[in-house]
């Protein structure tokens, strides 16, 4: 038997490719440009960057390039890859814009961060669009990559190091546990390519061993996710991590994560989904009970967040356990808002921040009502979406994967998800009672005259309360994607 030789990359087979050469080519410029433009500038260095992540928004927006594999298979772009991609780079461009100011105050603003920031975001995207399992560490490595290193950029401060140094030794781990997943289903199956794993596993007698690989491969996404017990990294790098460089991790790569774990358990290992269905709904609960139990016991908002970010990824399996077009749809709604609201969270603890005072901590919303309402409506909008309280986002996100869980068979993980919902509401609602009803404490903050953030702010919290007007072409945008299933 003569193995194939393939045809030599054509032009035209780069095209579906453009939004990933556009991103990876402004990074390159970027750099290099960045090294002429002095400190007092940097606000080019900025600008470009949110310039390049604007172009490829568009680009993808109108689909520019066309749909279709390449590289053989390798490279696959297709509605579910289109409709990731655009969030991954629009939250990725909200991360910068938050940043600016703050990163600015501080004296944190290097060239290099926008520039890991653009490489991480492209690694997202080829991750949501693999086609093979080579690609899909590629994918990550890259976004893993530029992540620990985003993660210590504030080199003075010893949280943040720690936080760091936390992340690469577990991050390391999590990626030798994927790795050795793969080549388990590589020697089962004898191919890299995701669709002839697919295809081999219905007449392959090696059974168990692609179930040992397969759950191992869940245990490298359970860590990107940041399930439990997989989540030990998330508390130390929200708090350690600059608020900006925390608003990215907590957004764009949960959204990423998810395109892996839809690639490598549907596309990949899908006729092993009724053996994975019993360990993602078990890691769905535990994340659902533990993220709720740890969070009510903060009293730092940005651990409160990690710890609610681990149950909300419980929602997220909840979703993907439920299987079918109607379980990784609703997981895909629930992964896009989720992204969006904790944009936003993240994005008022910034608005609230200034030089010398990180507004971290609970304590310092005590009577923000009366020192600026608008400010308190906004925290109130983003709290009451992610404790899951109708008409905001968060609550249908909740409803559609409850539901999907339901349709899948799984009664009893909706029942413990409804159950986690109300506990979650607890520490939600503690934030807005504190701005509402205590007394204000220490001398007035100065006004953030950062104007660009104020309205991003404001749009972002908007979005939380009126986006599910469009509920209805929203699902149907994301049913679209998993039609095939």
């Amino acid at each position: 038997m003569t193995t194939p030789t393939p045809l030599p990359l054509t032009t035209t087979d780069l095209l579906p490719l453009l939004p990933e050469l556009v991103v990876i080519g402004g990074a390159f410029a970027l750099l290099i440009l960045d090294l002429f433009i002095s400190t007092r500038h940097k606000v080019w260095t900025h600008f470009i960057s949110v310039a390049i992540l604007a172009v490829a928004f568009i680009m993808l927006l109108n689909g520019v390039g066309g749909q279709g594999e390449v590289f053989h298979g390798m490279f696959i772009r297709d509605n579910a890859a289109d409709v990731m991609k655009t969030v991954v780079v629009l939250v990725s461009g909200l991360s910068l814009i938050y940043g600016w100011s703050y990163l600015r105050e501080r004296n944190l603003y290097q060239g290099e961060i926008p520039v890991l920031i653009l490489f991480a975001t492209a690694g997202m995207m080829i991750l949501v669009s693999a086609g093979s399992l080579l690609m899909v560490y590629l994918g990550l490595e890259l976004l893993a990559l530029c992540s620990y290193a985003l993660v210590a950029s504030n080199r003075e401060n010893k949280l943040a190091a720690e936080a760091g140094m936390k992340y690469i030794v577990l991050g390391s781990l999590a990626s030798g546990l994927l790795l050795y997943g793969m080549s388990l289903i590589y020697g089962a199956t004898g191919s890299l390519h995701l669709d002839v794993i697919h295809a081999s596993i219905a007449h392959s007698d090696e059974r168990l061993l692609l179930l040992t690989g397969a759950v191992f491969m869940v245990a490298g996404v359970a860590f990107k996710l940041g399930a439990a017990p997989f989540h030990m990294w998330l508390p130390d790098v929200y708090q350690g991590a600059p608020a900006p460089i925390a608003l990215f991790i907590s957004s764009a790569p949960k959204l990423a994560a998810f395109g892996m774990a839809y690639r490598l358990l549907e596309m990949g290992v899908g006729p092993l989904s009724t053996e994975l269905q019993y360990v993602l709904a078990g890691l769905a609960a535990l994340s659902l009970v533990i993220g709720n139990l740890m969070a009510i016991a903060q009293t730092n908002l940005k651990r409160m967040l990690a710890y609610s970010t681990v149950s909300h990824i419980g929602f997220l399996l909840m979703g993907i356990a439920g299987g079918g077009e109607a379980g990784y749809s609703a997981a895909l709604f629930y992964a896009i808002a989720y992204a969006i609201m904790s944009t936003a969270a993240f994005g008022a603890i910034i608005a609230m921040s200034r030089a010398g005072f990180e507004a971290e901590n609970i304590e310092d919303f005590k009577g923000l009502n009366a020192r600026s309402p608008w400010m308190a409506g906004l925290v109130l909008c983003i709290m009451a979406s992610l404790a899951g309280i109708p008409p905001f986002l968060g609550f249908w996100t909740k409803l559609s994967v409850l539901s999907a869980a339901v349709n899948g068979g799984l009664l009893w993980l909706a029942m413990v998800g409804v159950l986690c919902a109300v506990i979650g509401c607890f520490y939600y609602l503690r934030v807005i009672k504190v701005m509402y009803f205590d007394e204000p404490v220490g001398e007035p903050l100065p006004r953030n005259n950062d104007r660009i953030l104020g309205i991003v702010l404001g749009v972002n919290s908007a979005l939380l309360l009126f986006l599910p007007l469009g509920l209805g072409p929203i699902m149907e945008w994301m049913r679209n994607s998993f039609a095939h299933l």
